[in-house]
């Protein structure tokens, strides 16, 4: 058995590493760099430690797709976004297809990653790796779904220590799949009945994240109306056992803020338009101009003000800068105070620049901003302490902890 893993980054990276233990494995990335970086022990991603970087470094990985071809299983981990107007982005999933269409031999496996909605796999991914041969689906090739649930920054639950969804396009091809990962994976597996059912589940678990994050957003905006402080509501409620403790917060990146738009599509082709999910996406999008409207406030719209913001990533301890809602808080601040900054120690600011033109503010000038806005609960700015980001105010030192973190 020879493994190919299409997509090296929080999905396939460690795939790659923990089946190289076991199986003879192969990596294919098109991006140069981050084959070049990997071979000199850089990850974008700061997600491998020096163990894992020494078995990488033992383990082939190409940016030609012409070495996977005597793989018998191939994993496809490529991401899932969406366009501007919030339709599904097939491009990248259709393109690993495609690459490997003319290469499918009989009785090879190909297994899908990423987050769709349900019946992708077997009505757009068959079609397209059929498009370069002529094996009978589900007699010569088949397929299998085992959906990612990578949490980026989290050096807990990492990889082995989750439990794995599996699927097969049939129950000999399930049992397969379950099998195969059922040997990495420490804390088993669950084999769903079908591959739709495998792709609805995945889908649903950050459609139910976003929508209880929306419910807090919401409860936020209406206690502070009442001049209520909603963490300490939320501490309160979180006292009884069974209380679903959620934090109000930003929903960038691209998982729980790309995935419903892909639930909400195949909704509509089907002539339901899901109300929750799209109330959900609408509240958590709104966010970003609630905290600039509340800034306004807490300056009394003192448009000369110099503003500094803390964190710039989509989530926590996480260098992702995909899709985050810190830029679109910029964007609306830069238009209305004389001085926007952002500070995050642990982003790529090379990276920032490239993709949103801004950058990363490195030192913190004394008593120079008006107020400091903190939106991500980076473990860097806990170690900062009040102290430090005071340091960096003039007098009466505002501060919007929008995370709490200080608290």
């Amino acid at each position: 058995m020879k493994i190919g893993i299409i997509g090296l980054g929080y999905v396939g990276l460690p795939l790659l590493i923990e089946f190289s233990k076991k199986y003879d494995v192969i990596g294919y990335d098109n991006n140069k760099k981050r084959l070049s970086d990997l071979k000199h022990k850089k990850d974008i991603n700061n997600e491998l430690n020096n163990t894992q970087f020494s078995i990488l470094n033992k383990i082939k990985k190409t940016n030609k797709i012409s070495f996977l071809a005597d793989c018998n299983i191939y994993i496809i981990t490529v991401p899932t976004p969406v366009y501007k107007n919030n339709k599904p982005n097939l491009n990248p999933l259709k393109n690993a297809c495609l690459k490997i269409s003319n290469m499918i031999k009989k009785n090879d496996v190909v297994i899908f990653e990423s987050t769709v909605f349900p019946g992708l796999t077997e009505e757009y991914c068959v079609n397209w790796i059929n498009s370069k041969n002529n094996l009978i689906y589900n007699k010569e090739f088949f397929c299998g779904y085992s959906p990612e649930r990578i949490n980026p920054g989290d050096k807990t639950k990492t990889l082995t220590k989750i439990i794995k969804i599996t699927s097969g396009s049939n129950s000999k091809t399930a049992n397969k799949v379950d099998q195969l990962y059922k040997s990495i994976i420490k804390a088993g597996t669950y084999k769903a009945p079908s591959i739709k059912i495998a792709e609805a589940a995945k889908v649903i678990e950050n459609c139910q994240r976003d929508i209880n994050i929306a419910f807090v957003n919401e409860l936020n905006n209406v206690f502070n109306k009442m001049n209520l402080d909603t963490n300490e509501i939320l501490n309160a409620a979180n006292s009884k056992w069974n209380f679903l403790n959620f934090k109000p917060g930003l929903v960038g990146g691209h998982c729980v803020g790309v995935d419903p738009y892909y639930l909400i599509d195949r909704s509509k082709k089907f002539n339901y338009k899901p109300e929750i999910l799209i109330s959900a996406r609408k509240i958590n999008e709104s966010i970003p101009k609630k905290i600039c409207q509340n800034i306004n406030k807490i300056l009394n719209r003192k448009f000369n003000s110099k503003i500094i913001i803390f964190g710039f990533s989509f989530k926590e301890n996480c260098n992702d800068i995909r899709n985050t809602k810190i830029y679109n808080i910029y964007k609306i601040l830069n238009q209305k105070y004389s001085l926007v900054d952002v500070h995050d120690p642990i982003v790529n600011f090379d990276d920032v620049y490239k993709t949103y033109n801004l950058k990363i503010k490195k030192k913190l000038n004394k008593n120079f901003y008006d107020l400091a806005l903190i939106v991500v609960k980076h473990d860097e700015f806990t170690k900062y302490r009040k102290n430090k980001i005071k340091n960096c105010l003039k007098a009466p030192k505002l501060i919007y902890d929008y995370i709490n973190l200080f608290k």
